[in-house]
């Protein structure tokens, strides 16, 4: 985007001035084959420290926050682009903007439809508030304090907004993380193409990266969750492992290669913007900013309108094919699937197995969240009551102090649930399941 003249003599005034050089890399295929490796490594480390290590989530939260803020304080102080300094800071963003999606999820039971707007609306004005003060959001503009601040703050919000998105469509939706991760190809495709055929750069960068999280984040689900789960099995911590020396070895490839450093940017930046101010033209400079502006327009209400037609088409798909499964005594339909996993579950416990026994709910988690789609459309208000049951399972199972005797009420009070929302009374195991009145 063009900017202000006033902005533009005084930006470049600045940079001499505080000595600072641009703090962002140059965008290269490095660039985009390092983000999607941090995105991925966003959904698969925040599952390991969540899961894996029994963190759980305020725990992993707390503690990705107070590293990220001292990442940051590393990287505001430096006086130019550090490759592993800037990359450690957005694979934590990564982790602490998915782990700010999950707690509204999971924690506090926020709709992902409701996360994925106010999240576009909280960068949306992170953009607006960002231009309106700088006159532009090019990445290679980043060589002031103000600047690097909005900058950190798009990307947390691009982060959490991928991360809602993409779950709502992988998992609300049904639509499984291997074709999520298709569509969110096809579109950024589709832009690139579009940003070959003049698209505002600007723009496109934008569109981009905000897409390439959920891309992430499918790949990321589809490399470590179970074949049985629609992935490969490789598991959260082997994927995390080699994605981040994946990382590593690239960041050390650059710092030493140097070939996404941008040389000399206040000369740049000062060359551009004399050529600017030398040919400007008044009606020119506004007739340049009004079609970027038609831009920003057109390709936020294509991507609403393209997003809300297909997300009420897959929910009127999944509510007709509900309803044909749905009867009076089984408002879920069939349950004994969870249920099994529960009883094998509450087995392990009473043996004492505790370690199985969290391997083991682990299959129920991936299997209800992937059931999602179906059973929330059937009946809401009992999705939720067995969502919440489970969650507290999963709690008590992943707690760094297991308690044999809560986890093993967790569980009847589960199994309860399961036996009379699927209108069933016996039992598939020897297990004799004592429910407190």
């Amino acid at each position: 985007m063009e900017r202000n003249t006033d902005l533009q003599v005084s930006d470049a005034m600045d940079v001499p001035g505080n000595g600072m050089l641009c703090k962002v890399p140059e965008i290269t295929i490095y660039f985009w084959i390092i983000k999607v490796l941090c995105t991925t490594v966003g959904e698969t480390a925040s599952d390991f420290l969540n899961v894996n290590l029994g963190l759980g989530l305020t725990g992993t939260s707390i503690a990705m926050g107070v590293i990220l803020a001292v990442v940051l304080i590393f990287q505001f102080r430096a006086r130019k682009y550090i490759p592993g300094i800037y990359w450690l800071a957005v694979v934590l963003i990564s982790i602490f903007g998915t782990l700010i999606t999950d707690n509204l999820t999971d924690s506090m039971g926020i709709p992902l439809e409701l996360s994925t707007v106010a999240f576009s609306i909280a960068l949306a004005l992170t953009f607006i508030a960002w231009y309106a003060k700088e006159g532009t959001l090019s990445i290679h503009s980043i060589f002031t304090r103000r600047r690097e601040l909005f900058y950190w703050l798009a990307i947390l919000f691009t982060f959490a907004l991928g991360t809602a998105a993409g779950d709502l469509m992988a998992e609300k939706l049904g639509l499984g993380y291997l074709l999520t991760g298709i569509i969110v190809c096809a579109v950024i495709f589709i832009v690139t193409i579009a940003w070959r055929f003049r698209l505002d750069a600007v723009l496109a960068f934008w569109v981009a990266y905000i897409l390439t999280r959920p891309l992430g984040a499918s790949l990321g689900d589809y490399l470590s969750q179970s074949q049985a789960n629609g992935g490969l099995g490789l598991g959260a911590t082997i994927t995390s492992v080699v994605f981040l020396l994946a990382i590593l070895a690239v960041v050390m490839f650059l710092s030493i290669t140097k070939r996404d450093l941008i040389t000399n940017p206040s000369t740049t930046i000062a060359a551009k913007e004399e050529e600017t101010a030398v040919s400007r033209q008044v009606p020119a400079y506004y007739g340049n900013r009004f079609a970027v502006v038609w831009q920003v327009v057109v390709v936020v209400a294509v991507l609403v309108l393209v997003g809300g037609a297909g997300y009420l088409w897959r929910s009127t798909q999944l509510r007709n094919h509900a309803l044909a499964n749905v009867t009076q005594g089984s408002p879920l339909g069939d349950l004994s699937a969870f249920r099994q996993i529960a009883e094998d579950t509450l087995g392990l416990v009473r043996t004492g197995n505790l370690s199985a026994a969290k391997d083991r709910i682990a299959d129920l988690e991936s299997a209800w969240d992937n059931a999602e789609a179906q059973l929330n459309t059937m009946n809401p208000e009992k999705w939720s009551t067995l969502d919440d049951s489970i969650d507290d399972v999963l709690r008590k199972l992943r707690a760094v102090r297991q308690d044999t005797v809560a986890c093993s009420k967790s569980l009847e009070s589960l199994i309860s649930l399961f036996n009379a929302l699927d209108n069933r009374k016996q039992m598939t195991s020897n297990i004799t399941i004592k429910i407190k009145e």
